[in-house]
């Protein structure tokens, strides 16, 4: 399964806030953003299981920048795709969507924004919404997962 996730308040904290993986002394010497505390350990289970593992973000954030944040956590992504390319390819078509994941092979997007899951609803694409009050968030993603892999 191809597999995205958000950043802005799903894993990166910005108006939402919540727990947050330790950094070591190179990401705070580079000053790279912490991540959702449960990031690195769901994120490398997925991949373990053989899922692909995509950054699909609303931000202009470079992809070599986003690729180096998860990469100095361990984690190497399969994909990125941030503000500018979404704009590449989906403005090409006249439609307008805050974010379109199959246009980019993408099975489900994890999200914090009820928004982003009413257009899955609308358009047909797989969402799952973290809160910013889920301790457990994993369990949340992985249990509706293995939900949307029974359904399919």
């Amino acid at each position: 399964m191809t597999i995205s996730f958000d950043l802005d308040d799903t894993i990166i904290p910005g108006t939402k806030r919540f727990p947050t993986e330790r950094q070591n002394l190179i990401q705070r010497g580079f000053g790279l953003e912490k991540i959702r505390e449960g990031t690195v350990q769901l994120l490398k289970d997925l991949k373990s299981e053989g899922h692909q593992i995509l950054v699909y973000t609303t931000s202009y954030r470079s992809a070599s920048y986003i690729r180096w944040l998860f990469f100095s956590y361990g984690i190497w992504l399969d994909g990125i795709i941030n503000q500018r390319r979404h704009e590449l390819i989906l403005l090409t078509d006249g439609k307008l969507y805050s974010k379109y994941p199959p246009a980019f092979g993408i099975d489900v997007h994890i999200d914090d924004s009820i928004g982003v899951e009413m257009e899955g609803q609308r358009f047909g694409f797989k969402t799952i919404i973290v809160a910013e009050n889920d301790m457990q968030w994993q369990d949340t993603v992985r249990d509706s997962l293995i939900a949307l892999s029974i359904q399919t």
